[in-house]
């Protein structure tokens, strides 16, 4: 049985979905006014090998990870580089698109841009008006009345009288309480606006989540994650417009994954310690910044430093190491999980256990250690068994699906570099340079070239088969 630790109550719960055998999740996505960054990376691995395993377990799922493409900070940016909003954001949406294949993210099955639901958007604030749970300001911007809502603050376990001490109305705006947010907002000068029963306006932040998860899923759906952050205020007003509007649960289970540190500071730009998806890209393999993220329970704080990062590639160098003269290109194939192993017994009861990705990550080095014996005592039934079992659980969590080959001689691997220049043809070269060399027993000249290629940083092993070798 899977149990999952909901936001909304404190509590691990047994997963039971609305509809038997299916799965209906929502996640918000990115805004798209810059490149994504290692935050971004995080909720995009963690609901990727959530979706991947309901789906092992034989849940049919939709998954929903919606792009904002109309907010402040857009039309901020786009107003300081000179260029059309649609421009700026199609660009950092197709960057989006090319981070999340890099790091092996299955796509959603939808994708809702806020600006394709503008009419739906309409729609729902109409009907809290029409409920009495929003009104209109002097200044022609919509806002929930968040004074209507009585379980507001059930969420985040906020207090509203708590709320209010520690908010305050700024001077353009003209909402009746500090708590109310607004659901749209009316025209201003050089900024993009749609016609509206109440004039010309835009979307709020809030509202945009609510219509299209609605639109997607249903008025009622099984998950909803998230970042941390996002859990107060956006998560909170998404619950209570929603709720407001259909008079229906909105989410049966919330999931909100931790923040994303660096050496123990706040990730910000204004501390100047702000990494995008790609600079990480650039010196590590994918698979070496997803094992990364995977290797904290995803509600727990993760630490951003390189000493964890090269930890993690030498743990993923083992694996890799481990499955060599095993896997072949064909095996590389996701194959049909066998449940009926101990071993992955085990490694779904970590799973159910909350998605506990850490624990899964232990028993895959636990296997890898287990493989080794079996190939040190000559047992090729039993290490071929182990590796397929490796790539098979280590599938389920996006990892060990490049040959090992291709994955222990990437250029990222020397010393994190991705500009190293001592090519595959050189090292090839050397190595067979050395073959001949040895097979003249001319020791010497097999020493030389071995400390040639140890000073590139290149290691090399002598095998049955050849000459195997690898960068770092």
């Amino acid at each position: 049985m899977l149990y999952i630790y909901n936001s909304l109550t404190g509590e691990k719960e047994q997963f039971i979905p609305i509809e038997p055998g299916k799965v209906r999740i929502y996640v918000c996505g990115m805004t798209v006014y810059d490149l994504s960054h290692v935050g971004h990376a995080r909720v995009m691995v963690v609901f990727d090998v959530v979706t991947r395993y309901l789906r092992v377990c034989g849940f049919e799922v939709t998954y929903v990870r919606n792009i904002t493409d109309i907010d402040d900070k857009i039309i901020r940016r786009a107003y300081e580089r000179g260029e059309r909003i649609q421009e700026l954001t199609a660009r950092y949406i197709q960057a989006l698109h090319e981070d999340s294949a890099s790091l092996q993210i299955l796509p959603p099955d939808r994708e809702p841009r806020a600006t394709e639901y503008i009419e739906s958007i309409i729609t729902l604030v109409q009907q809290l008006l029409d409920k009495n749970y929003a009104y209109q300001a002097e200044n022609g911007d919509i806002y929930f009345d968040v004074s209507h809502f009585k379980s507001y603050g059930n969420l985040s376990g906020k207090r509203l009288e708590d709320l209010r001490a520690g908010e305050r109305v700024e001077i353009n705006e003209a909402k009746t309480d500090p708590l109310d947010f607004v659901l749209w907002k009316a025209a201003k000068p050089n900024e993009p606006a749609w016609d509206s029963p109440w004039g010309a306006g835009r979307p709020g932040w809030h509202i945009e989540c609510s219509a299209m998860s609605m639109e997607a899923l249903g008025v009622h759906f099984d998950i909803h994650g998230g970042g941390q952050d996002l859990q107060f205020p956006h998560h909170e007003n998404e619950i209570a417009q929603s709720e407001a509007a259909t008079g229906s649960k909105f989410v049966n289970y919330w999931m909100h994954n931790g923040f994303v540190r660096v050496d123990d500071e706040k990730m910000s730009k204004s501390l100047g310690n702000f990494f995008t998806i790609r600079e990480v890209l650039h010196r590590y393999h994918p698979e070496i910044l997803r094992y990364f993220i995977l290797s904290s329970h995803y509600r727990s704080p993760l630490n951003y430093t390189e000493l964890q990062l090269d930890a993690a590639k030498a743990a993923v160098t083992r694996l890799y190491t481990a499955l060599r003269e095993t896997a072949k290109e064909e095996d590389s194939v996701p194959v049909l999980m066998d449940w009926s192993d101990p071993l992955a017994i085990r490694f779904r009861e970590i799973m159910d256990d909350d998605f506990n990705t850490p624990e899964a990550l232990a028993l895959l080095n636990e296997i890898k250690h287990e493989l080794n014996r079996a190939r040190e005592e000559g047992n090729t039934k039993w290490v071929n068994h182990l590796a397929k079992l490796l790539r098979s659980l280590g599938g389920i969590l996006g990892l060990l699906n490049y040959n090992p080959e291709q994955f222990l001689r990437d250029p990222r691997q020397a010393d994190g570099k991705s500009d190293n220049d001592f090519s595959s043809q050189a090292i090839e070269q050397l190595i067979a340079q050395r073959v001949a060399a040895r097979k003249n027993k001319d020791w010497a000249e097999a020493d030389r070239i071995r400390q040639i290629l140890k000073d590139q940083g290149i290691a090399i092993e002598d095998t049955q088969t050849g000459t195997l070798w690898r960068r770092g």
